[in-house]
């Protein structure tokens, strides 16, 4: 009997591993009440197992693979701000807003978010009750839900899927679960920098099904088009594969792919605006790079991030030129057009092969 309650309970440490979530997540948990805990007579937290597992469903789908890269938050006008400083932006993920209960409800089952963050602080009962439908709304079994700041009574009603967070620990909270979804060990092997849900990100290019197709009219007058109105002698369509950088697209390249660790294009779908190297020689991190320590000896590379339906990046439209330069303020703005362009190209692709 001493031996089951001795199970029952378990420290800081184990509650984070059994959860899947860093230590510190599990410790701002605790603090901020997301967690229930009691300390020991030596000043030890410790947690009861049947309140971790309360949690475990929410905190065990990361470690498969996210449908969609998008954070939805629901929330008011008045909380948006704090929340939106809170999660910051990042390339791999992206934050959508809603603040009418039934609009997001439409939102959330008509293109599943991979998490939904539910302002219980706001919401409250409402919130409670939309939650819970969530929960039991099949085209969302893949999706992580999180009651933010929900009350202690509140915290007691809430679907047993559903991650209680507090605010503070929100932006650790989404990103331990888009680190959930891995990085597989192929790509960690060449040391280029990846996202934390690049497992993630390669489903969805697989599901593309771009790779080793033939070349479209569609995406072949986008490089045309980036070469002519960016003045640059290459232009290219990019999508990173676990090993390659293949080129969708190509304007005065020869080469069809490279490995994944000549590509620039790496840094480019990490962010959500225009990436760009002036001088590849004059910077540390791409002067040893293959294609411009050699042939073909770039120097200059500008790229934007496209990508699928669900928002996963799957590569960028970019240039690339043989000299130093710089792009200015219209021709930035030509090259976000051109990736929002090849973005609806691949949406439309998407439609057209599924019917």
């Amino acid at each position: 009997m001493a031996k089951n309650m001795a199970d029952d309970v378990l420290t800081t440490t184990e509650a984070a591993k059994l959860l899947g979530i860093s230590v510190r997540t599990a410790q701002l948990l605790i603090e901020n009440g997301g967690l229930p805990s009691w300390k020991t007579p030596g000043g030890h937290r410790r947690v009861h197992r049947a309140d971790v597992t309360a949690l475990l469903p929410a905190a065990q789908q990361p470690q498969g693979r996210l449908s969609s890269p998008t954070v939805l938050v629901i929330t008011n006008e008045a909380r948006r701000p704090e929340i939106a400083a809170r999660l910051g932006t990042g390339g791999y993920f992206s934050v959508q807003f809603q603040t009418d209960l039934w609009s997001a409800a439409l939102a959330a089952g008509q293109r599943p978010p991979g998490i939904v963050v539910v302002d219980l602080s706001v919401w409250g009962s409402s919130g409670v009750g939309l939650l819970n439908t969530l929960a039991n709304d099949g085209r969302l079994k893949q999706a992580v839900l999180m009651g933010l700041d929900p009350s202690a009574a509140q915290a007691k009603l809430l679907p047993s899927p559903t991650l209680r967070v507090p605010l503070k620990v929100l932006d650790t909270a989404v990103l331990d679960t888009l680190r959930g979804t891995g990085v597989p060990t192929e790509v960690l092997a060449d040391g280029f920098p990846v996202a934390p849900n690049e497992s993630s990100r390669l489903a969805a290019v697989q599901r593309s099904g771009l790779v080793g197709t033939a070349p479209e009219a569609s995406f072949d007058r986008l490089t045309s088009l980036a070469a002519d109105n960016l003045q640059s002698p290459v232009a290219l369509m990019t999508v990173l594969t676990p090993q390659r950088q293949w080129f969708k697209s190509r304007h005065g390249l020869e080469m069809s792919e490279t490995p994944r660790s000549w590509a620039f294009c790496n840094h480019t779908v990490l962010q959500r605006d225009v990436f760009e190297v002036g001088d590849l020689a004059d910077d540390i991190t791409f002067n040893a790079n293959p294609a411009v320590a050699g042939a073909p000896h770039f120097r200059y590379y500008a790229g934007a991030p496209f990508y699928d339906p669900d928002g996963f990046a799957l590569g960028s439209i970019c240039v690339m030129d043989y000299r130093p330069r710089a792009l200015d303020t219209t021709q930035r703005r030509t090259l976000l057009h051109l990736a929002a362009i090849a973005t609806d190209a691949v949406k439309l692709r998407d439609v057209s092969v599924k019917h």
